[in-house]
């Protein structure tokens, strides 16, 4: 399959395009499509508005009808040898469990061999073309532009283009190697498109994906169109281009030479070299730099180093550092403009800008922004390795397909290599509490594992919140692993948004939280979750419970009144109830939250972390309604165990009208509280007589039977 093979268009007929992508004489409708032996580029220029194709094997013409009236553009191929798979396939939305994980990652090789059929005949203006392993995307995906750095391809997404194109409708801009369209024209090209899209889609979001030199291009569309919806994703921009380390050199690029060009091998051997150690006259130092940025695959640069040749020749070169200029200096004037959402990707590695120190710059300025830092990646984060953008887009909650984010509707379940990356951060906690989970089959027996769990929704699992929730990864993990079902977690707000900027974790150590599902404790959320039949996973106790004091170990911290009866109710949910022990065997509460507010200056510190959150529950009285955020001080002591008792499903089905009564659901609610003391009763009296209570045992069990096996517990 031919990984680029593409339509391109040119910004005038965009538009009219995305609305009916339905091809006449192999009526391709936005599917998954294979080509095989043939990569081609369909490509309307401004003057004809032709169809032409980069393969000799392949003709295409098309024909423009009332362009911006009924919005087709249709297109008629004549094929040879070529093969088309796939054709009129629907697009699927992804299974419950997340994508399968069949998707082919591409490389920098790939990169390199796709641009040269990209600039094997480059000519005519910059223009649009759609990758064709982005064509299976879910119905109602919002549209995201590419907007490509320095080396104006195209192709800087080519490692994202499946995962990317199953959430997206992805278009990236192409800006052949000899054009020399100013910037403020690209920004007016860019302008239109999105502008045309409004006018077509204009409750939808329009993504700008910019690196670089796209990055301001991303910004100065924003600024120019606060009233749209634009989200934007920046990679290392190059808004802070006056303090790149290749100042000094750049007015070399003006008399170089083009013979030099030649000296790229000679470039390749000092990639073992610091290139900040290199005399300010040598002529190579800029692409050095360049492809030092791309080093981490050597075998694929040497061979293409013919390649980068042709993409920045030196006359190219020049001219791209003198857009950056103006690219740098227009979009750092118009920041005050930008109103759009933004995600700032920042490289602790790069060696071409100073990405970090520029984000934290930007943060300040832009009012609706979130950075994520990837401490190990440098310049050219797309094509490297230790960044999975659409995953960073989900984890980050900036994935929406409407103008407000749905937690419910916009959720896409992570597929399982997803879930392994999450699960590999949280381990050690599985390690070293060896987890132990018992569940309650509906003849009453109790077995080990999660046999007892409900498999269809909508199911209400209600419980007991260990301290700092530390509960939560096992359990989560254990179901996904064992019954492939996705808790839906109601998660405190401040998970997902801060009142304002102080000491709080920042927003990105929650991203995980957010891939699997987790999503603001409202009773909106709370329906649409029921309602969609989901496993939902909810703690009445919140972080009252999360936060205990001393000696409040296994304590409910419920509301006085039932919240959940009623709407478990209306859609038939079954309620799991459920208790978890083992919080005592690894720490204990030394300074709590009553110590701390004796002393004013700690006292100070959690009056401004509590204004940080959004606050919960302020209607109501007693115990719960303590939601000041403070960290409690612990005493860790070594690992002991976690247990988890699931007990018997209370039905709700057929019960709705009996439990519109507020007496009766009160009842239930009673009931089901007093089955949670039951569980955390039952297990704090059973592990008593686990052999394997404690860390040293269950190592040796390991080390004998290894350390992925099953370890013994108590008799149940």
């Amino acid at each position: 399959m031919a990984a680029t093979g593409a339509c391109v268009f040119h910004g005038a007929v965009f538009s009219a395009l995305r609305r009916d992508r339905t091809w006449s004489n192999g009526s391709c409708k936005s599917g998954s499509i294979a080509i095989h032996n043939a990569r081609r580029f369909a490509v309307s220029t401004t003057s004809t508005d032709q169809v032409v194709s980069s393969s000799s094997e392949t003709t295409a013409t098309s024909s423009v009808s009332d362009l911006f009236g009924n919005g087709r553009f249709e297109k008629t191929y004549e094929h040879a040898a070529t093969e088309i798979v796939g054709v009129g396939a629907e697009k699927e939305s992804p299974s419950k469990s997340g994508w399968e994980d069949t998707e082919v990652r591409r490389s920098l090789k790939d990169y390199f061999e796709q641009s040269v059929e990209l600039i094997g005949s480059d000519s005519g203006p910059p223009r649009w073309f759609s990758p064709l392993e982005c064509g299976s995307r879910m119905d109602n995906s919002p549209l995201l532009l590419f907007l490509p750095g320095i080396d104006g391809v195209g192709l800087g997404l080519i490692k994202h283009h499946e995962k990317l194109g199953k959430i997206f409708d992805v278009w990236c801009l192409h800006i052949p190697v000899r054009d020399r369209t100013p910037f403020t024209e690209l920004v007016k090209l860019v302008e239109k498109t999105v502008k045309n899209e409004h006018q077509y889609s204009p409750k939808k979001p329009i993504y700008l994906a910019g690196e670089s030199l796209g990055a301001c291009l991303a910004l100065c569309v924003a600024a120019r169109n606060p009233h749209i919806d634009i989200v934007l994703i920046l990679s290392n921009p190059a808004t802070c281009f006056s303090k790149s380390p290749l100042q000094p050199v750049i007015s070399l690029l003006e008399f170089m030479p083009e013979s030099l060009q030649v000296s790229l091998p000679y470039i390749l051997n000092l990639l073992k070299g610091d290139a900040s150690r290199l005399p300010l006259a040598d002529v190579g130092v800029i692409l050095q730099l360049i492809v030092g940025e791309l080093s981490q695959d050597l075998a694929a640069l040497s061979s293409h180093l013919s390649v980068l040749a042709d993409i920045l020749p030196v006359e190219t070169l020049n001219w791209k550092f003198k857009m950056l200029k103006h690219a740098s200096a227009d979009s750092n004037s118009c920041l005050h403009a930008v109103k759009a959402q933004t995600l700032i990707l920042c490289s602790g590695r790069d060696q071409l800008l100073p990405s970090i120190e520029e984000g934290g710059r930007l943060h300040q300025f832009l009012p609706k922004c979130e950075i994520r830092r990837f401490s190990n990646n440098g310049h050219f984060l797309f094509l490297e390795d230790g960044l999975d953008l659409a995953a960073t887009i989900r984890g980050a909650g900036f994935y929406r397909r409407s103008q407000y984010v749905d937690y419910v509707s916009d959720f896409i379940p992570p597929s399982a290599a997803e879930v392994r990356n999450i699960f590999e951060n949280f381990s050690f906690i599985t390690f070293a509490t060896s987890p132990v989970l018992l569940s309650t089959l509906e003849d009453g027996e109790i077995v080990r594992g999660l046999a007892g769990i409900p498999e269809e929704g909508p199911v209400l699992l209600v419980g007991y919140h260990m301290l700092l929730g530390l509960e939560l990864a096992p359990m989560v993990g254990q179901f996904f692993k064992e019954r492939n079902i996705i808790l839906r977690g109601m998660a405190h707000p401040m998970l997902f948004m801060k009142m304002k900027e102080g000491s709080l974790p920042d927003l990105a150590t929650y991203d995980s939280f957010r891939m699997m599902g987790a999503v603001p404790v409202t009773a909106k959320n709370f329906y649409k979750l029921l309602s969609s039949k989901a496993h939902v996973l909810l703690y009445p106790g919140g972080m009252r419970e999360a936060l205990h004091r001393k000696g409040e170990e296994y304590r409910l911290f419920w509301p006085e009144e039932s919240e959940f009866i009623r709407m478990a109710a209306r859609f038939g949910a079954k309620i799991v109830p459920f208790g978890v022990v083992g919080e005592d065997d690894i720490g204990e509460v030394v300074f709590d939250y009553e110590d701390q507010m004796k002393i004013p200056v700690l006292k100070k510190r959690i009056e401004e972390l509590t204004n940080e959150a959004v606050r919960l529950r302020a209607d109501v009285h007693g115990e719960v309604a303590n939601q000041d955020v403070h960290f409690p001080g612990i005493l860790p002591k070594l690992p002991g165990r976690f247990y988890y008792y699931f007990g018997k499903p209370f039905e709700t089905e057929g019960r709705k009208e009996e439990l519109r009564d507020r007496e009766n659901a009160h009842k239930l609610y009673l009931q089901v509280k007093g089955e949670v003391e039951n569980c955390l009763a039952y297990l704090t009296s059973k592990r008593e007589n686990d052999p394997y209570r404690q860390l040293w045992p269950r190592l040796a069990y390991q080390a004998k039977h290894g350390f992925t096996s099953e370890v013994p517990t108590f008799k149940f």
